[in-house]
């Protein structure tokens, strides 16, 4: 016959277990599935996912599946300790079909996936053609903005450099203005030396009366 102490530990023991089971599965429960899944900002190469979720959902971070349609292969995005409600989709395939599923995630395990959401990326050329002639994107912004600082260092550099050559030149001119009044001490020395000749004796020569 079974002691009562020992049955009395064996079914608080069960009572437990259930316990616990039953808080896991209400709290994997009690996470929703995220809502409105939705693509933007879609260009040919990339793609911004943006979901909600039911306030009060304890989320710690997301998970995504990216598929392309008709293929089995699957790429496998998450990121934990996060609040962020948007994910960028990279190296993706012009003209090509993907279907993408978002889970939350939480300490007690993920949500079920959310609807599936079909899109297509579109053609070089289509998004070429839709672009405005007036639609500057910051990838233009950019260059144009390194053009100009390019542009700004020649003409700083081309600047320096003709200050360079116009100062070179005035220090050139004073030095020969500076020395001009020698020479014409020198050609005028040399002129009267030339004017007066001397006597073979020392002497000079005199004319006679």
């Amino acid at each position: 016959m079974a002691k009562p102490g020992l049955s009395a530990a064996v079914l608080m023991l069960l009572l437990l277990g259930s316990f616990l089971s039953a808080s896991s599965v209400k709290a994997d429960a009690v996470l929703s599935a995220p809502l409105n899944v939705t693509i933007r900002e879609l260009e040919v190469n990339s793609a911004v996912v943006t979901w909600e979720i039911l306030e009060g959902d304890p989320v710690i971070g997301f998970a995504i599946t990216q598929q392309k349609k008709d293929v089995r292969m699957l790429r496998f995005i998450q990121e934990v300790n996060t609040t962020t409600r948007s994910c960028a989709l990279w190296d993706l395939e012009e003209d090509t079909e993907y279907i993408i599923h978002v889970q939350s995630i939480s300490m007690g395990g993920s949500s079920p996936p959310s609807q599936p959401v079909l899109f297509r990326t579109p053609k070089e050329s289509e998004k070429m053609a839709s672009k405005s002639p007036d639609e500057v994107t910051m990838e233009e912004v950019g260059q144009a903005a390194q053009l100009r600082a390019g542009e700004l260092i020649i003409i700083v550099v081309v600047l320096v450099m003709w200050a360079g050559v116009i100062a070179l030149f005035c220090r050139q001119y004073d030095i020969i203005k500076d020395n001009e009044p020698n020479n014409n001490k020198d050609k005028a020395k040399n002129s009267s030396e030339c004017s007066t000749p001397e006597h073979p004796q020392g002497g000079l020569l005199r004319s006679n009366v």
